[in-house]
């Protein structure tokens, strides 16, 4: 029988997706499940591992079932997951404790202590400032846990605790792929290793970590068990798979050195990629993750939330006085943007800083939200039109520490996805703001068919990644380009913006002393 579909399943924080695709890339059924978060204690925020399995099961049975297919068509299957957070597993390979989110701060104290003693070796060995991720949670679990601790045969991710026990695999067979590597605080990103620098730094038995393998390598094959439950073939290939992120990127045809890729969602994401791998020990505001495709970097940096800033405005100051029920309207969207529109670059002198919850890139949990500059000139139109070019503005921040980190790299383009992607004021300030064009992708999907392209690979079916990740990334329209003259108008703002970003850490930090 042809073995002619591929199965990408992505692990989120919320929901866990599938999707089945043809190997021609067409999409041809797709599930989304939610998957609960619990908060037992102030600060704590935790996820049941096997939630990640039963839901995984739920959607891809759901997808088999929609598209009427055998499911011996299915060559293979990956998964992508989200990657700052971090399980267990013991001995047998179930979960030793429950997932310890990228939500949770219990760690804080330990990153702290990470930052002040090894954070420039941190930082220059994984690509990425000591923060919220495995190697402080790790310690958590060590100090504060040790009962709990001890029982732990292994480390891992979602992806590998799901893949695993699909294939029914024991923990000595655990994995990581590299493409997680710049969130652990234990590894050497360039060697694509374990730092045993910084494991005894740290005080972390390398015994507890699992190999790393690339994000195409078979892991198993899914057994008689899983088989009933997931709706699959046994023998069917499960490869490795990524960090949620690589596998968007992947999916986008992120794949040259240059190009951009903007994630436009509750949290904006800016990513580049790269040939030449660097550490920011200088700002901490960028961390560097492996691409799927080897030889290529994603540096990347993210605001907590963008989006989330818009749809803040939208719901407590533009709903009320429109007369609008709250709840997710793109209509109301629309007359937002539209609004914004008739506002000059640079909204007449008024700024906004969108750190409503803490700056992330780089760390200062103590900032907050402040619009400055505002007087008796401006209206709703000003204040929506500075949240627009305030992420912009944290954008133009982020590339001009790659730039200068990377003299010679060539910006080409930068692709969007996400709900604000479908935003062209938005994109168009972007790119005047960046000076780098702007283009939307016929896909919707992305995650998922990052790692059903991952699944190809891995089954032989996929040679070269990224020739067919750059024949899949369609262009949605003719891009977006810069404006040079109002792109000068803006290259000051920009600079006003960063030194403002600079005088309200100083202003938050010294008053929550």
């Amino acid at each position: 029988m042809n073995k002619t579909y591929l199965l990408g399943v992505d692990l989120g924080t919320s929901s866990t997706k599938s999707a089945l695709y043809s190997t021609d890339g067409k999409l041809i059924a797709e599930a989304v499940a939610e998957v609960p978060l619990y908060y037992p204690k102030p600060g704590v925020v935790e996820q049941e591992n096997e939630d990640f399995y039963r839901t995984a099961a739920q959607t891809i049975r759901e997808c088999v079932q929609q598209s009427g297919i055998d499911a011996r068509q299915i060559a293979a299957l990956a998964f992508d997951s989200q990657m700052a957070g971090v399980g267990a597993i013991d001995d047998t390979y179930q979960a030793a404790t429950r997932f310890d989110s990228w939500l949770d701060m219990r760690c804080q104290p330990y990153i702290e202590q990470i930052d002040t003693h090894y954070g420039d070796m941190v930082t220059r060995l994984t690509g990425c400032p000591p923060t919220c991720d495995h190697g402080p949670k790790i310690l958590w679990w060590k100090e504060e846990r040790p009962a709990e601790y001890g029982r732990i045969a292994k480390f891992l991710m979602p992806s590998a605790y799901v893949a695993g026990r699909m294939a029914g695999l024991k923990a000595d067979a655990a994995y990581i792929d590299y493409t997680f590597l710049h969130f652990t605080a234990l590894s050497d990103a360039q060697k694509g290793t374990w730092s045993d620098e910084l494991c005894a730094a740290l005080g972390v038995d390398q015994a507890k970590l699992p190999r790393i393998v690339e994000p195409w390598h078979v892991v198993g094959e899914v057994t008689e068990q899983a088989s009933s439950e997931f709706g699959l073939a046994p023998g069917t290939l499960i490869a490795a798979g990524c960090g949620d992120t690589a596998a968007n990127a992947l999916g986008a045809g992120i794949v040259q050195p240059g190009m951009l890729f903007d994630v436009a969602g509750t949290a904006s994401v800016l990513a580049a990629s790269t040939n030449t791998y660097f550490a920011d020990v200088t700002h901490r505001a960028l961390l560097t993750m492996r691409s799927v495709i080897p030889g290529l970097w994603n540096p990347l940096a993210y605001i907590g939330g963008g989006g989330q800033a818009l749809r803040w405005f939208r719901d407590h100051f533009f709903n009320t006085l429109h007369g609008e029920l709250q709840g997710w309207s793109f209509e109301l969207y629309d007359q937002l943007i539209a609004l914004a529109a008739q506002v000059p670059p640079g909204s007449d002198g008024l700024f906004f800083s969108p750190h409503l919850g803490g700056r992330i890139c780089p760390a200062t949990p103590e900032m907050r939200g402040a619009w400055i500059g505002f007087s008796w000139s401006h209206n709703q139109a000003h204040f929506a039109r500075s949240i627009l070019e305030s992420v912009a503005y944290e954008y133009a921040y982020y590339l001009s520490i790659l730039r200068e980190a990377v003299p010679d790299l060539a910006l080409t383009e930068t692709r969007a996805i996400g709900g604000g992607a479908r935003n062209d004021l938005w994109n168009q300030i972007k790119a005047n703001v960046s000076g780098v064009p702007y283009q939307r992708l016929q896909r919707t999907e992305f995650g998922s068919w990052g790692s059903a392209m991952i699944a190809g690979k891995a089954a032989g079916i996929f040679d070269d990644l990224t020739e067919v990740a750059m024949r899949h990334a369609q262009p949605a329209s003719e891009p977006l380009r810069p404006d040079p003259e109002i792109f000068s108008v803006y290259q000051p703002l920009v600079a006003k913006h960063i030194a403002l970003q600079a005088t309200l850490r100083e202003t938050f930090v010294h008053t929550l002393q």
